[in-house]
């Protein structure tokens, strides 16, 4: 593999849009998209949608399903989710790629933190500047320098941004899924990690709430005829936490009980909201199962119990269509003088999701950044052009053949 003189066109063209790249993150990130924050969402939205239809692509809304919330005191609701964007090209070329990466962020419009300043050491500072509204800049710009390419025409490609990834994608799964079926080789835009290195092998992750119904009662005059909802709630937490160490490689968040109210009553409702991580499938049934059991058993007589939730992101193991795909993306890099390395994470992402849709995929391509999800996240500028231009030149080489993504998906598929 090297570089052609086309390709270097193409890597040309990302290096001279350099500070328009990192000025539309800016923008971007200046408008507050928190998961929840329906009217940023839509602003933001627009934006990008303005921004796709600078390339010779289709452009779209996609409206996505609705999902239902578990409120504190045990009540589950409707939640409708905004729309998420689809670009596409040539989707009757023979190598498809399937591009993501989501706009909404885990900063409520109420935050205090809502805008990108610079750093002493040069550094961006604001929500969403690395994930991810900086990585969709870099995604967009690899996209639009690969159009020059002359082969370009071999390879189809479609994007999708969606509103909800930081809320576990429970709108945008299906989409998700549809699209890692149908594609070769899949390109997600997370931030590397600090130093550049890229996520590996990923943990499947899920999310549950139990709640607990119990019996009101006076706290002084009829204790005794109540269930205390809250108190059961507790039994169950410790029971969950019980949970950790029982199986290599799973662990069992419990992350908060909701639930009571005064003092003198006691309490007939409570949530136990927790999170799983699991290494691979068999250790993502074991705790399915453990969960369910727990769930079936009240810790003790006049309470009731309901499960919701589940296995939102299943694992992402270091299979060989993984190994091949990241010994391509290494190659390039080195080309690029970029060192590409990758090591396992617990964090999970649409990486997750595409994988188990039988999608071979690099999910951290988007910039160097870190301290993602607080308000010290950061992003380096310079990245922004490095990334884009290593992700340019896997489609470049896509385009060649160089890297096969026929053959990956083989691959994934043998592996599945």
């Amino acid at each position: 593999m090297r570089i052609l003189p086309p390709d270097q066109t193409v890597l040309d063209h990302v290096e001279a849009r350099g500070p328009a790249i990192v000025a539309r993150a800016v923008e971007w990130a200046n408008v507050n998209s928190g998961s929840r924050n329906a009217a940023g969402l839509e602003a933001v939205l627009t934006l990008l949608e303005a921004e796709a239809r600078r390339l010779a692509a289709d452009v779209v809304r996609v409206p996505t399903a609705g999902s239902t919330t578990v409120a504190d005191d045990g009540s589950v609701r409707a939640e409708a989710h905004a729309d998420a964007l689809r670009i596409t090209a040539r989707p009757d070329a023979p190598v498809q790629v399937v591009l993501t990466g989501h706009y909404d962020t885990v900063f409520p419009a109420e935050s205090a933190f809502q805008s990108v300043t610079t750093r002493p050491d040069g550094a961006l500072n604001g929500p969403g500047i690395a994930d991810m509204k900086g990585g969709i800049s870099v995604l967009l710009a690899a996209l639009e320098a690969f159009e020059l390419h002359p082969d370009h025409d071999r390879v189809g490609w479609t994007v999708l941004l969606s509103p909800d990834e930081e809320i576990g994608s429970p709108a945008s799964a299906p989409l998700l899924a549809g699209l890692g079926a149908r594609g070769h080789l899949g390109l997600t835009y997370e931030p590397s990690l600090p130093d550049g290195t890229l996520a590996g092998a990923r943990k499947g992750s899920g999310n549950y709430h139990l709640v607990v119904a119990g019996k009101a009662a006076h706290a002084g005059r009829a204790f005794h005829e109540g269930a205390n909802a809250v108190a059961g709630a507790a039994l169950l937490a410790v029971r969950l936490h019980a949970l950790n160490g029982q199986r290599d490689g799973v662990t069992v968040n419990v992350a908060k009980i909701a639930g009571g109210g005064p003092l003198n009553v006691v309490a007939d409702n409570a949530v136990v909201r927790f999170n799983v991580r699991v290494p691979d499938a068999a250790s993502a049934a074991w705790i399915e199962a453990e969960v369910r059991a727990l769930a079936a058993e009240p810790p003790f007589p006049g309470l009731t119990l309901a499960l919701h939730g589940g296995m939102t992101r299943p694992p992402k193991p270091m299979d060989a269509s993984q190994t091949a795909l990241f010994e391509a993306v290494r190659e390039a890099g080195a080309l690029l003088g970029q060192s590409i390395a990758w090591k396992p994470s617990g964090g999970v992402c649409e990486g997750n999701n595409l994988h188990a849709a039988g999608l071979p995929n690099i999910d951290t391509l988007g910039v160097v950044g870190g301290d993602i999800h607080s308000d010290q996240e950061f992003a380096w500028p310079a990245s922004f052009v490095e990334r884009a231009q290593l992700s340019a030149l896997i489609l470049c080489k896509v385009a060649s053949g160089d890297i096969d993504a026929l053959k990956l998906k083989q691959l994934r598929l043998e592996t599945a």
